[in-house]
């Protein structure tokens, strides 16, 4: 420590101590001490007491400034004032790294370019530098990618160029759409049996969804518009789980081209909770129209947040179920035969979660109204199968003014029976009702069969038992 240099605060501290009672002479000689070694310290002359007297006085000191000699032999002695006094450090003390030094964050928001792996790497690469040889420049490093968040590529600082995109060993992306999980499934159209089969594969990063920081998920499908419990669909839970394997196939029945065009598949995968409502987790919709027809298309999409259903929707369509109908303008026995064969996906009219569905069918319009006919009941069923067929005595020219209602109810004991769905085919109808009551005039003695929506309401029809 060199004269002129400033004096640490225990210097001064040691003076003070060594000061306090100066009235007597002893007090007065351990003051002359002290000040007399503080002084020896800073010229750095730890000598005999003759010869720093000496130096002291050379070096243009006041005569306060020298120090009481000692006797030859004399060993000296340093009290813990003195002891503090001296100044033993290296030099100045260098700031530890903090953890956040190695393993930087950005805040939420920043361009996608600054991703966590590049990050990282250019922490962890470059050459630990001591605060005293060159200045820490992290608070500039952030400030800079503030500065270029929000501006074009040609505002941006040169000597900030991107760091480039490195791929996560794992597949890991830190793209929004991963924060809710990706959907592995598959999709396949058969024409021929007017299904439609979904297959759900797997599921990757789930959101968590429980305390314990997993989910129970299951996947759920609807067909869009008209989405109603006739037409959900829905896998098994698994346990406990963020990354699921179903491998199951879930078949529409009753997919017509009509509905290849015009309708979307709507999947959600949800969490399923016993003690309350379960929860929403993403989902995806795709428009069936972009499916080719007898041909599997494979899909991995990330999941989306809930997307609004359109309000507007008209709410006398909604679908409760399908139902297969055949046709035949029969020569031989001058009449009509309706084929009632089965229906799918009804909606689930009793508290058991099903139904006990029967069909009417009425021809009109019917003045004498013997034109009713009306099928077995199915117990405890969704998915009924009918295999019935009525035949309308009528002549083929009266049948452009005909009407074929068709009805399905379900059986009750003890009261009124429920009305699940209906369709109503001939000369008015639209799309594939009117198709279908076309072709079976057209083609006499041949049977056409042709899947139709059942609907919720029949425009203009006396719905009653």
């Amino acid at each position: 420590m060199l004269l002129g240099q400033t004096v640490p605060y225990w210097h001064k501290e040691a003076r003070l101590m060594c000061g306090t009672a100066q009235g007597t002479g002893q007090h007065w000689q351990e003051q002359r001490l002290c000040e007399s070694r503080r002084q020896q310290h800073a010229c750095g002359v730890w000598g005999s007491g003759r010869e720093n007297h000496v130096r002291l006085l050379r070096g243009g000191l006041t005569p306060t400034a020298a120090c009481m000699t000692l006797r030859k032999g004399e060993k000296m002695t340093i009290s813990i004032q003195e002891h503090m006094a001296i100044d033993v450090c290296p030099g100045p003390i260098k700031p530890i790294k903090q953890i956040s030094d190695y393993f930087p964050r950005f805040p939420r928001g920043l361009p996608a370019a600054v991703g966590r792996s590049s990050s990282l790497r250019s922490a962890v690469s470059q050459p630990s530098v001591s605060p005293a040889e060159a200045p820490r420049e992290e608070d500039e490093d952030v400030d800079q990618l503030f500065g270029a968040y929000g501006t074009t590529p040609a505002e941006q600082p040169a000597k900030c160029p991107a760091p480039e995109e490195v791929v996560d060993p794992e597949g890991y992306e830190s793209d929004d759409c991963t924060t809710l999980g990706t959907l592995d499934f598959s999709l396949l159209y058969d024409q021929e049996n007017n299904a439609l089969h979904c297959t759900i594969n797997k599921a990757k990063g789930l959101k968590p969804m429980d305390h314990n920081g997993l989910a129970d998920p299951y996947v759920k499908l609807h067909l869009l518009p008209g989405a109603s419990k006739a037409n959900k669909l829905r896998t098994k839970t698994l346990r406990n789980t963020l990354n699921p394997t179903w491998n199951e196939t879930l078949t529409y029945y009753g997919i017509t081209d009509e509905d290849m065009i015009r309708k979307t598949l709507r999947i959600s995968v949800c969490d399923e909770d016993k003690f309350r409502h379960n929860e929403f987790i993403g989902e995806t919709r795709i428009p069936l129209k972009k499916l080719k027809p007898n041909q599997t298309k494979n899909f991995n999409i990330c999941l989306e947040k809930q997307l609004p259903i359109d309000k507007t929707e008209d709410k006398s369509l909604e679908e409760r179920g399908r139902i297969l109908i055949s046709l035949k303008y029969s020569s031989q026995k001058q009449g009509l035969l309706v084929g009632i064969i089965r229906c799918a996906h009804l909606a689930a009219m009793d508290a058991n979660g099903y139904s006990d569905p029967y069909v009417k069918t009425y021809l009109k319009p019917d003045e004498d109204k013997k034109s009713k006919h009306k099928t077995a009941v199915k117990k405890k069923t969704l998915n009924p199968e009918f295999n019935e067929e009525f035949c309308y005595e009528i002549k083929h020219g009266d049948l452009a003014k005909k009407t074929l209602e068709v009805t399905v109810w379900d059986y009750d004991i003890g009261k009124s029976n429920d009305f699940i769905g209906g369709v109503v085919l001939g000369i008015n109808a639209k799309g594939e009702r009117l198709k279908h009551w076309f072709d079976c005039l057209k083609n006499k003695d041949k049977k056409i069969e042709r899947w139709h929506t059942l609907t919720n309401e029949l425009p203009g029809a006396v719905l009653s038992d």
